[in-house]
């Protein structure tokens, strides 16, 4: 018919919003049949082909559509099925993305039994990946040096990558992987100090401090506060002198004689320091704020003998039909994940929440919506009441009452996935 290019995306934009804007596709009948009648096609022919036009955006657009996100999710649930590791490290390598973030998605995997170990400089790269677990041999059979590792029966262990890292670039955390990684082809085997990594290469200060923080120094025995220790005295200026005083001290001190005691100039590590133990709350805390989530306990827990002073339930006690029946009013309590409010939903919002022990879907209708209005927009931390709806193995709270929570867990840094 002669369209240029605009024209015609123009017109696939009409067949896509059949349903919104039912009649902008007639806007192109005339301008169709007229544009192929003028390049030699019969007047009947060019009518009939507009007519198919006007019969795929009534319904063949959405089913195409349907068809092909039926095989993605076949093909995503297969992998998970199977491939749970390799399925939840692709996700998180491809956030920004979807309604759940990394700390979902793990939490996830390893309710599936993934094993998923923490970010770690001499084990990390910048994308998440897949190790190999103990395999358990016959008592008294060693393993040969050229036999390569195998998976567990329980499949690969997920290690979390540099990228969930927040505040390092992607360009300090392929730089400190590539170190790590030619340190290890070359015999070196893994980085024993932070000082050794700085060395190795232009990696800033900022960066390490920044790995610190997120505790991605355990491989070295260094916890968040001794790394964080470690890390104060170096600076982005190199000293080439100072840095000739200590490769002579460390020569002095391997050349030493055994029976000489070692006197404390010639110690080139620091004094052994005795810092406070940090709570396990603030640990938590740290690695959310650091990474954005946690393996070592859900915030919720530590708030869990108030909560249950106060008689609210578990979020996987409302997959317990027999603890939860239908209609049964109860409270659950957690961070919030997810709020939506779809277009076709008449303006009510669905919330999710997460526990220790799982997820919460609440349903808040609009009045309850408008009644708690800031409390269900803003709030990290959130307790519902309502009434439990099941249908089949699907369960929702219909929330009568919302109640914030954040002054419980105060400096959660876990924003939610907001779809309005």
């Amino acid at each position: 018919a002669g369209f240029t290019p605009d024209e015609a995306d123009a017109l696939r934009r009409a067949m896509a919003a059949w349903k919104r804007k039912g009649d902008m596709i007639y806007r192109f009948g005339a301008r169709i049949i007229d544009g192929m009648v003028a390049r030699g096609y019969s007047r009947d022919f060019a009518e009939r082909c507009f007519e198919q036009i006007k019969g795929f955006s009534e319904y063949g657009f959405p089913e195409s559509h349907a068809a092909s996100f039926a095989i993605l999710v076949y093909a995503s649930a297969w992998l998970k099925r199977h491939h749970p590791a390799a399925f939840a490290a692709a996700l998180i390598n491809s956030q920004p993305m979807g309604f759940y973030q990394p700390a979902q998605i793990v939490r996830d995997a390893r309710d599936h039994g993934v094993e998923v170990r923490p970010v770690d400089v001499n084990f990390s790269a910048w994308d998440c990946t897949l190790e190999p677990t103990e395999v358990p041999r016959p008592e008294g059979v060693e393993q040969p040096e050229a036999e390569p590792a195998r998976w567990g029966e329980g499949g690969p262990a997920l290690r979390l990558g540099l990228r969930m890292v927040d505040g390092l670039g992607r360009q300090q955390g392929e730089l400190i992987a590539r170190l790590v990684d030619e340190r290890r082809r070359s015999g070196g085997g893994p980085v024993r100090t932070v000082e050794e990594l700085w060395k190795a290469g232009p990696v800033q200060t900022r960066a390490l401090r920044t790995l610190a923080a997120a505790d991605a120094f355990a491989s070295m025995g260094l916890d968040r506060q001794r790394a964080i220790w470690a890390v104060r005295s170096l600076r982005d200026q190199r000293l080439p002198l100072f840095d000739h005083l200590q490769s002579q001290s460390e020569h002095t001190h391997e050349n030493r004689p055994q029976n000489r005691p070692e006197s404390r100039q010639e110690n080139s590590q620091d004094p052994e320091v005795d810092l406070p133990r940090r709570p396990d709350a603030w640990q938590v805390l740290q690695d959310y704020r650091t990474t954005g989530l946690s393996l070592r306990r859900h915030p919720v827990s530590f708030i869990r003998d108030k909560l249950d002073a106060r008689g609210v339930s578990h979020a996987s006690s409302l997959l317990d039909e027999a603890a939860c029946p239908n209609g049964t009013h109860t409270s659950v309590a957690g961070i919030v994940l997810i709020r939506q409010r779809p277009g076709t939903a008449s303006g009510v919002v669905f919330i999710t929440l997460e526990d220790e022990t799982g997820v919460a879907n609440l349903v808040v209708w609009p009045k309850v919506f408008e009644r708690y209005r800031s409390i269900a927009r803003l709030s990290r931390v959130l307790l519902a009441s309502g009434k439990v709806e099941r249908q089949g193995a699907v369960v929702h709270l219909h929330a009568a009452r919302l109640e914030p929570l954040d002054g419980l867990i105060r400096d959660l840094r876990q924003p939610s996935r907001d779809f309005h």
